[in-house]
């Protein structure tokens, strides 16, 4: 659709949390500046679902198969543990903090950080300064214009930025795969749902059920005594406006990856009822009530029945470039 109510209530949620600058950014004519926009340090304060504690035990459950292992660990202990003197590239790292945990592991003798907003590479660079790595770097720039093809790598990692891509075939194609080394992996943890955030109608529907499991004290929404009571999905008018290269062509993520690599592994982690129905919310669901813990399992066991017939919306994923 191309606006829905809400849009509307996204909008006011978003003036009281960020302000009006926010806001007005997104009035900016440069779909590039209005990406960096959503990127900026005020735009971390939000009431989204990976704050919740529970949430990633969740995904570190899912993905290792320890609530207290993060995928970081799972990767390097099980995929690369007999490798030394691995360069890894990330592309979109923001604040970096993925690629910081794995600078520690001691396989890594070079861990490359991009991307377009400064601000956010001062931070990740303090913070690793902080934690005495000196085997990691942060770049600011577009890739094709700050890593040249002839510096190849072992591993090319995304977390959360390959859904902010432009054209993905052509992009791991043209761009990825020439900076990779011969059997070079490609590692990602994604949204790979659909374009835009365009929800079909039977997801709403799902996201709307499971809200209605969520007792009312419990949906007051972020810097608001407002109550959410119903989820109507994004409009694509307002998904443009704030950030032009969000989900822009998420639906080919896996396509493209099974079509120019060898899969590794693939562990789906859902979000397509969690991370909406969260939203604004998330806050809340901080605390370890009793009342807070039984409504999370109560979601969480709803979305495993939700996943049993429909595809994840997020993924870790590791592939291998086909020779």
């Amino acid at each position: 659709m191309l606006i829905t109510r809400g849009d509307f209530i996204d909008v006011w949620s978003k003036l009281n949390q960020r302000g009006k600058g926010f806001l007005f950014s997104k009035l900016n004519p440069s779909k590039v500046n209005r990406t960096k926009s959503a990127f900026n340090e005020t735009a971390m304060s939000a009431a989204n679902w990976w704050i919740i504690p529970a949430v990633r035990n969740r995904w570190n459950q899912m993905i290792s198969g320890d609530a207290m292992k993060d995928y970081e660990d799972y990767l390097m202990d099980n995929f690369f543990a007999d490798s030394n003197d691995l360069k890894l590239l990330s592309i979109g790292s923001g604040v970096s903090s993925h690629e910081i945990k794995l600078a520690k592991h001691s396989q890594l003798s070079k861990v490359v950080c991009t991307d377009l907003v400064q601000s956010l590479l001062d931070k990740a660079s303090d913070n690793a300064k902080d934690q005495g790595l000196d085997n990691i770097q942060f770049i600011c720039g577009d890739i094709n214009e700050t890593i040249p093809t002839d510096e190849q790598f072992d591993i090319v990692f995304f977390h959360a930025s390959l859904h902010h891509f432009y054209d993905i075939d052509t992009f791991i194609k043209n761009t990825v795969i020439p900076r990779l080394k011969p059997n070079g992996h490609i590692v990602i943890n994604e949204y790979v749902g659909v374009n835009r955030l365009q929800f079909p109608k039977y997801q709403i529907k799902a996201v709307n059920q499971a809200l209605s499991l969520i007792p009312i004290s419990l949906r007051t929404r972020y810097k608001s005594k407002k109550i959410k009571t119903k989820f109507f999905g994004s409009g694509l008018i307002r998904m443009i406006l704030a950030d032009p290269s969000e989900c822009v062509d998420a639906e080919k993520i896996l396509p493209v990856l099974h079509k120019y690599c060898e899969v590794i592994e693939e562990k789906p982690y859902g979000g397509n009822i969690l991370m909406n129905v969260f939203k604004d919310i998330a806050h809340n669901f901080i605390e370890d009530s009793p009342e807070a813990i039984q409504t999370v399992q109560k979601l969480f066991d709803y979305e495993d029945e939700y996943l049993k017939e429909n595809q994840s919306d997020f993924l870790f994923g590791i592939y291998r470039v086909q020779s």
